[in-house]
């Protein structure tokens, strides 16, 4: 049978001194740095023990959750910051708000399906898909963001090393891998070649969002590349 020592008698001091001291052994900052500001407030609205204990552990859940999102935008580099709320829907009157609000509930990343922003330049195709990564970051998910060059550029270097498997795997592990600027520069035959491998894993596990200037019906860089997996890959399932 667990016994609870009561500290009787403590003065105002010494249980402020006490709980923050708790605070810092317990690793509750939320609940160090808001318990004078709350324990003020919860006496001047008369809240119950309950109330204000309440109070307490939802405003240390509720920076916590904020701090993991900070830390998962981080992680997933994008170049700058963009949000929807930003979007100017009047300069790109192609874009339909209510399609962009239902891929902000980030269902299409939880399913594991793709997204496909394709459009001229000017369109606000990466503006959406930062955006987008980025509401799916604060939804709990891991994203990573990158150039479709700069990616094409790693995967060669890894293949070089002999380390292109591992390259491969960790951007399969990723919730939603962001792409962006694919089509803007032509690929060779074997950069298009690595760039499907990275494709090929996320299909059907993960999903996977592309930002491009060209139709994927006129990609041009991807045309030979699927010939070739379909020829000498057996069981392999290119989108």
């Amino acid at each position: 049978m667990t016994t609870i020592n009561r500290h009787r008698g403590l003065t105002e001091q010494a249980a402020e001194t006490a709980v923050d001291s708790a605070c810092r052994m317990l690793r509750l900052p939320t609940v160090r740095a808001k318990f004078p500001e709350l324990a003020e407030a919860a006496v001047r609205d008369q809240m119950t023990y309950r109330g204000f204990l309440a109070e307490l552990l939802m405003a240390e859940c509720d920076d916590r959750n904020r701090r993991r999102s900070e830390r998962r935008i981080k992680a997933a580099h994008f170049p700058r910051h963009k949000s929807l709320r930003e979007f100017d829907y009047d300069a790109n009157p192609g874009i339909v708000p209510a399609t962009i609000h239902t891929l902000a509930s980030c269902e299409w990343v939880n399913k594991g399906e793709p997204l496909c922003l394709i459009g001229d330049s000017g369109t606000g195709k990466s503006h959406l898909l930062i955006a987008l990564g980025t509401e799916a970051a604060m939804a709990g998910y891991r994203v990573k963001y990158t150039l479709a060059t700069k990616l094409v550029n790693e995967l060669v270097e890894a293949a070089d090393d002999k380390q292109l498997n591992k390259t491969i795997t960790r951007y399969g592990r990723v919730d939603l891998l962001c792409i962006d600027e694919l089509g803007y520069m032509e690929l060779d035959r074997r950069g298009a070649e690595l760039l499907f491998q990275v494709l090929t894993e996320r299909e059907e596990k993960n999903s996977l969002a592309i930002a491009s200037n060209e139709a994927f019906s006129k990609a041009h860089m991807f045309a030979p590349t699927y010939a070739w997996w379909r020829r000498n890959l057996t069981g392999s399932r290119p989108g």
